[in-house]
């Protein structure tokens, strides 16, 4: 029997009384948690709910590329500690196409950069301030968490404690739904908000992490008639890469050899030095899709991050993303908290989806150029080649994809 699960002869655990909070933000991700962090040093309280341990939130694999302005905007609040301002930087990109080079260098023409840091290091330094040095309160391991009251004056947030069972309540002004795209926020909209607006891709990639020094001093985008491939570093001994792959393809039938035989193939070109191969610590297949919320706010429910839309990691925007949201989301609620105005959370929604669908053009954009060569359609093998040609020959068109890439616009829409 578990040790959270009372005996048939013990009493039902008691609820005790409801506690009341300005915020309560679910989920621990770097959207709640930055969110909590800004909260927390205006002196706005908040309750952070988890469903996940501390452990498994701070080494759950993810990407790593922040965009410039995302460094600064958490430097300017406090929030980039010495592993973020000192992390490796990239200012450029590498096409191979067709057995070719064609370095990008993306920082020239924008002025931007990308920040390699893994989004399990900024977890953690964002738990470390809110709970360690900032005394936040943050809740681990909540089951059966529920929203009630989204559409009223009142709402508030349960969930069964995992110590002792007992059923919590937690009353509050606002909710902030920061719990991932298959999290309770997003499922608690009335049933008519809660199918998102969705774009299937149609393919799927396989994500490889591997024990291998990096093989390119850059990202590599590998542009091939078998598919699309690519190689991003993540720290001076592991790298990131990405085959393309039947959607819905089985992880284990790519074995050692067949993986690395496939990246050598794709991302193949002249000159190129060789992949350092080594041990492929994780296998897994991403089905790749994009999707919006269609009410990304409602009541006093706010969506943040992956509760309110996905990006394909196609170009690296979901966390950075999810960052914007919560520091324009910080700001209103800060506003609204101590003076009362609420005009930022009712521009909320207006903000935060004119930079979601700006995102989310460039990924439809992106993901066409990397894979119509292989998607077996000559049209779409053809446009592809087109956009190829004018990123590669046209200053006007290398420059608007730069701008693009590194989100450099995201930064005007924050104070």
């Amino acid at each position: 029997m578990s040790a959270h699960t009372p005996s048939p002869s013990s009493p039902a655990p008691v609820p005790g009384p409801p506690a009341r909070v300005p915020v309560v933000i679910v989920g621990a991700g770097p959207a709640g948690l930055a969110l909590a962090c800004v909260l927390r040093d205006a002196c706005v309280d908040c309750v952070v709910l988890e469903a996940e341990s501390r452990r498994f939130i701070e080494t759950r694999p993810r990407a790593g590329f922040l965009e410039e302005w995302a460094v600064r905007a958490l430097w300017r609040r406090g929030l980039a500690g010495p592993g973020l301002l000192n992390a490796q930087r990239h200012g450029e990109c590498e096409f191979r196409v067709g057995g070719e080079r064609h370095r990008f260098r993306y920082a020239d023409l924008s002025g931007h950069h990308h920040v390699v840091y893994p989004q399990p290091r900024l977890v953690t330094d964002l738990v470390h301030r809110y709970a360690d040095a900032q005394g936040g309160d943050i809740r681990f391991g909540v089951r059966d968490v529920e929203l009630h009251g989204i559409d009223t004056d009142a709402p508030a947030v349960t969930y069964t404690d995992p110590d002792g069972g007992a059923r919590v309540r937690l009353e509050c002004a606002v909710i902030a739904g920061c719990d991932g795209a298959r999290g309770v926020s997003r499922a608690a909209l009335p049933a008519e908000y809660r199918e998102p607006a969705r774009l299937d891709y149609g393919v799927g990639w396989l994500a490889l992490l591997a024990e291998a020094p990096p093989s390119a001093d850059a990202v590599v985008f590998g542009i091939h008639p078998r598919g699309f491939a690519a190689h991003m570093a993540r720290s001076p001994e592991v790298t990131r890469y990405y085959l393309q792959c039947p959607p819905g393809d089985d992880p284990e039938g790519w074995t050692h050899d067949r993986v690395w035989a496939e990246l050598h193939e794709r991302l193949g070109a002249a000159g190129a030095p060789p992949l350092t191969e080594g041990t492929l610590v994780e296998k897994r297949v991403l089905d790749m899709h994009n999707h919006v919320a269609r009410a990304v706010s409602y009541g006093r429910l706010f969506l943040a991050g992956d509760a309110a839309h996905l990006v394909a990691p196609i170009a690296a925007k979901g966390m950075n993303l999810a960052l914007f949201d919560a520091l324009v989301l910080a700001e209103a609620l800060v506003a609204y908290v101590h003076r009362g105005d609420a005009g930022g959370l009712r521009r909320y929604a207006e903000t935060c989806l004119r930079r979601v669908w700006e995102y989310q053009e460039f990924s439809e954009w992106f993901c066409e150029l990397l894979h119509g060569p292989s998607s077996g359609d000559p049209f779409r093998a053809g446009m592809a080649a087109a956009r190829l040609s004018r990123l590669f020959d046209s200053p006007a068109a290398a420059a608007s994809f730069a701008e693009a890439y590194i989100g450099a616009a995201s930064e005007r829409h924050l104070s």
